[in-house]
């Protein structure tokens, strides 16, 4: 029974609404508020003064976001970007960095590593989520110095009352989501608990009907029981535990040109086909073997949180943080098989003191040790074969000062001490490949001109280890020479960013600007190297082998963008917002996919007492491919010539997503909706994401437009 944790989850989230109901009667329209929350009205659990975006549960529910990759694409600043046709990774790309270059928080602590960042988004569920967090520029988050492009911070909702909201839908292309959230709390209002579970599905999608997908098969589970308690009025602690499972099969239409997932992972020790596509031509019937483009990728991942917060006077504070992640991907690449077992702890201790009325002061050591072994059977014997396993760690000390020599100034100064250290463990790579000690500053300012006008200045400092070849080039596993890895030093960025804001009874304004700059950047190369087929000792052949290296130049991005609200009516709210992305060429030549450069977004929003309508369109501007090394590829290869060349202009596209709700009565609700009305796909209406190279190399991320068609859907939700 493969839902049988789901009604697992179901059955404990009706426990907690009636047993608890039962026994603590008065509490039902009572809102109990705990230490926690106490200490966060105070500021003394604040981490940052900054411009933080955030994506609440209402916004989160009118998307229909079923993952955090939902909730928070075409965000301001934010880009989700699909790097693969077959397997539909994603990256979170900040400020127009990297997706490397973004942490996921979970209320707060950083418990997602570099491997969950190609299919955790899709796999960190929505039901239970109070809100999102979005801060940008590197310095964004005191004890996530690795955030070079940003953090998001996805907070769990905090039980009040006793209660149960459980929500289906369904609708084309195989999309059905369902959740259940329990919350309860106890007589004394001591005890608060969250029970949050989720389930949702999306089939293949194959636009341009060649028998392969643009988009593929995603199933993903999550399960989560979050329980606070306060031991006393000074002293409370969090507890947090997940359990998630995320299946992706990708490649030959299942039904139409496999019989099953199994069937089509049973190859791959046999001889590849001829012609992949008939006449050699992506646009054409797939006529290979199912293992050919078949891309199966199962993650399993735990994680628990342990927070102890407590006040040891009116003025001081303390908070102690335990967490423990394991994430493990199973994957299976066209034939090539890669496991990564991914573990990782991590410890917080801080000290909140407020000095003065002007000063509040944090001071606090992390640690963090995370170990990452990886394998693959089918690369074993290819001579170049070194795997990407590693171990990491790193010791922080941070100290912060919040000043307010005004009312209408507030300063947070801030400098993170890190030693770190990362280690390549395969037995071919010799010693520790970097060993240093980083000290990162940051600075963040905000300046009330007036009771409308605000301005905010953000400086910071950041680093990142590139830690795997996998994260650079997901899925690249050569059969025949394998891959090396050459990285010998640290990632490291400094920000800048300003924003004006002006927030009337009516109206929002924000204006903002960017500036980031990355040395050593990491990126896919290639390394000429000699090799012995014949086993005797004499070189006989040159191949050219991948390799994870890094840029001698650093690479600049400057980020614009100006979001607009306005209350219209009392029912009506509109919304838009125009971002700007300029990438320097050093930048550019890193990137596997053409990120945005220019984006449009325009929001209308229609509440009254039992009424919802949302709708959204966003535009993404034209692009020229060949600043990003989308030349040189061709949609056809008969054996020795290739042809038909790909095009590399972009064109302009936008996008109409809906959602209309009506509240039926205080417990029932009903929704109807549309995901990309227009069904606009890069392959329905302009080319396939395969490519050939000149020599006949085949690939699956000529990408630069949305994967999924329309996607009409319904559903209902009870609240009780």
């Amino acid at each position: 029974m493969k839902n049988a944790g789901l009604w697992a989850a179901v059955v404990g989230g009706l426990f907690v609404g009636n047993v608890w109901a039962e026994s603590a009667k008065q509490l039902e329209d009572i809102e109990v508020r705990g230490v926690q929350d106490r200490l966060m009205d105070a500021g003394l659990v604040s981490d940052v003064i900054q411009k933080t975006e955030l994506i609440t549960d209402q916004e989160i529910e009118k998307k229909q976001a079923a993952s955090l990759a939902d909730a928070i694409a075409n965000e301001p600043g934010i880009r989700v970007s699909a790097e693969c046709s077959m397997c539909g990774v994603k990256r979170v790309m900040i400020n127009g960095m990297k997706g490397e270059h973004t942490t996921v928080l979970i209320d707060g602590v950083p418990t997602h590593t570099m491997l969950s960042g190609f299919y955790g988004v899709d796999a960190v569920g929505t039901a239970g989520v109070s809100r999102v967090e979005v801060a940008r520029g590197a310095g964004a988050s005191l004890i996530a110095p690795e955030a070079i492009g940003g953090t998001i911070n996805v907070v769990t909702k905090r039980a009040t009352k006793n209660g149960v909201t459980v929500d289906a839908s369904a609708g084309e292309n195989g999309y059905r989501k369902y959740s259940i959230v329990g919350t309860g709390v106890s007589k004394n209002g001591k005890t608060r608990a969250t029970l949050m579970s989720q389930y949702d599905n999306r089939d293949q999608e194959d636009a341009d009907d060649n028998g392969v997908n643009e988009a593929p098969m995603l199933e993903t589970y999550n399960h989560t029981i979050f329980l606070s308690h306060d031991v006393s009025d000074y002293s409370s602690f969090d507890i947090r535990v997940n359990k998630g499972r995320s299946i992706v099969f990708g490649g030959p239409m299942l039904g139409k040109k496999t019989s099953s997932i199994s069937a089509a992972t049973a190859g791959g020790n046999e001889s590849a086909s001829e012609d992949l596509f008939e006449g050699g031509n992506v646009n054409n019937e797939f006529t290979g073997e199912g293992w050919e483009t078949t891309e199966h990728i199962i993650t399993d991942r735990e994680e628990w949180v342990f927070k102890w917060l407590s006040e040891i006077n009116d003025d001081t504070s303390y908070q102690v943080t335990l967490a423990h992640t394991d994430h493990i991907q199973d994957s299976y690449y066209e034939g090539i098989d890669y496991y990564a077992d991914d573990s990782s702890n991590y410890l917080d201790l801080r000290f909140n003191h407020i000095l003065s009325d002007k000063h509040t002061l944090t001071v606090g050591v992390d640690t963090r040790d995370e170990e990452m072994n990886s394998r693959s059977e089918a690369l074993q014997d290819v001579p170049l074969y070194i795997s990407d396993s590693f171990e990491y760690t790193t010791r922080g000390l941070y100290l912060q000062d919040v000043w307010t020599p005004s009312d209408s100034l507030e300063i947070s100064m801030a400098l993170r001490i890190d030693d770190v250290e990362a280690d390549f463990t395969d037995p071919d790579m010799d010693g520790v490949e970097i060993n240093e000690t980083m000290v990162s500053p940051r600075l963040h300012m905000l300046y009330n001109h007036s009771q409308d006008w605000v301005s905010r200045v953000a400086i910071g400092k950041g680093y990142r280890a590139p830690l795997s070849f996998f994260e650079t080039d997901h899925g690249l596993l050569d059969g025949e020479v394998g891959y090396l890895v050459e990285v010998d030093d640290l990632e490291k960025s400094n920000s800048v960013s300003y924003a004006l804001s002006r927030d009337t009874d009516r109206a929002t304004f924000t204006a903002s600007i960017a500036w980031s700059e990355v040395e050593n950047l990491a990126f896919i190369d290639e390394t000429d190297v000699d090799i012995d087929t014949n086993g005797d000792d004499i070189v006989d052949e040159t191949v050219s082998v991948p390799t994870l290296s890094q840029l001698d130049e650093k690479g600049e991005v400057i980020t614009t963008d100006v979001v607009f609200g306005y209350q219209v009516t009392r029912a009506w709210l509109l919304g838009a917002s125009v971002e700007h992305f300029d990438y320097d060429d050093v930048f550019k030549s890193s990137f596997g996919i053409a990120p945005v450069e220019e984006r449009v977004r325009l929001t209308a929003d229609y509440e009254s007492e039992s009424w919802n309508l949302f709708a959204s369109l966003t535009w993404i501007g034209a692009r020229d491919l060949s600043e990003y090394g989308y030349d040189g590829f061709y949609d056809e290869w008969d054996g020795t010539t290739a042809s038909e060349e790909k095009g590399t202009d972009a064109p302009s596209y936008y996008t109409i997503d809906m959602r209309l709700t009506k509240q039926l009565d205080p417990t029932f609700k009903v929704y109807v909706g549309v995901n990309n009305l227009l069904d606009y796909t890069q392959a329905g209406d302009e080319q396939s994401p395969l490519v050939y190279d000149a020599e006949g190399g085949y690939d699956v991320g000529y990408i630069y437009g949305p994967s999924r068609g329309r996607t009409v859907f319904t559903g209902v939700q009870a609240t009780f």
